[in-house]
């Protein structure tokens, strides 16, 4: 992978990271209170919405970078030769690439997310109270608490998403018989976010759950067959699909925005 590639793809993951994040935060957060242990008033209701944005400022640009950086550059690996190469086994690649470049992405990503969604959860709180709390209480391991659960919430999110949106982009070029514009690339990525946004929300109220937690307690040891059983033992399926709806459409505009504002951006640059 060439350095201009490398430098447009990391401009252009941070820009669509900021872009998404910023714009459907509210969304994120109705989200996080609906799959608390509290409950959706007790958490803060549809009260200081914007509780966390900070954090989520802070830690979009990086985070969005160095996933894509990752992306494109095992992509770009994988691809330059051996049995990956084949158009084929596409999908492996895209599998492999998303996989890596998310586990890369969630060590800036849970330190963030860990402060965001309890100052959601605690909109009476600061972001810079609710860090320093963190860091008090569980010092630097506190703020990655969860950082298991969410790698096995994004990795099979992203062997879901990204194969699928490569997928529909290559069958939308070919059935047009040119490259699509950067709205169809983002029609596509929509569609493949708002999937594997539905079929990973249970591993996304296990994340939830467990950074939410009281440390030393048994949601806050990580153990996610353990917290989706209390789930579905006290709530059934309806609390394991907690906040599939507005996570289903966060994730499905903002896979509209951010693979659209991606490829507009990397194309600009390059």
């Amino acid at each position: 992978m060439e350095r201009r590639e490398l430098v447009a793809s990391l401009v252009a993951g941070g820009c669509a990271g900021m872009c998404v994040d910023l714009t459907l935060y509210p969304l994120d957060t109705v989200k996080t209170r609906l799959q608390s242990q509290q409950g959706f008033y007790k958490a803060g209701g549809f009260r200081g919405i914007y509780a966390g944005v900070p954090s989520a400022a802070v830690g979009s640009f990086p985070n969005a970078a160095a996933f894509f950086v990752t992306y494109e550059c095992t992509k770009s690996l994988l691809g330059s030769g051996g049995a990956l190469e084949a158009p084929h086994v596409a999908p492996v690649t895209h599998m492999l690439a998303a996989s890596l470049g998310e586990m890369v992405a969630c060590l800036i990503r849970v330190p963030t997310e860990v402060v965001k969604q309890r100052t959601q959860a605690s909109p009476s709180s600061s972001t810079y109270r609710m860090l320093l709390a963190t860091l008090r209480e569980e010092g630097v391991r506190g703020l990655y608490r969860g950082y298991g659960s969410t790698v096995l919430r994004e990795i099979p999110f992203s062997l879901v998403q990204f194969p699928l949106w490569e997928y529909l982009k290559t069958l939308w070029s070919w059935r047009q018989g040119h490259t699509l514009y950067s709205w169809q690339a983002a029609v596509c990525g929509a569609f493949a976010g708002a999937v594997a946004a539905f079929v990973t929300t249970p591993l996304d109220v296990a994340k939830t759950r467990i950074m939410l937690a009281k440390a030393g307690s048994t949601t806050a040891r990580g153990n996610i067959p353990l917290v989706l059983h209390d789930v579905w033992r006290s709530q059934g399926l309806s609390g394991l699909f907690a906040g599939s709806i507005p996570r289903t459409a966060f994730i499905s505009v903002g896979g509209f925005i951010f693979l659209g504002a991606y490829e507009e951006a990397r194309r600009s640059l390059l």
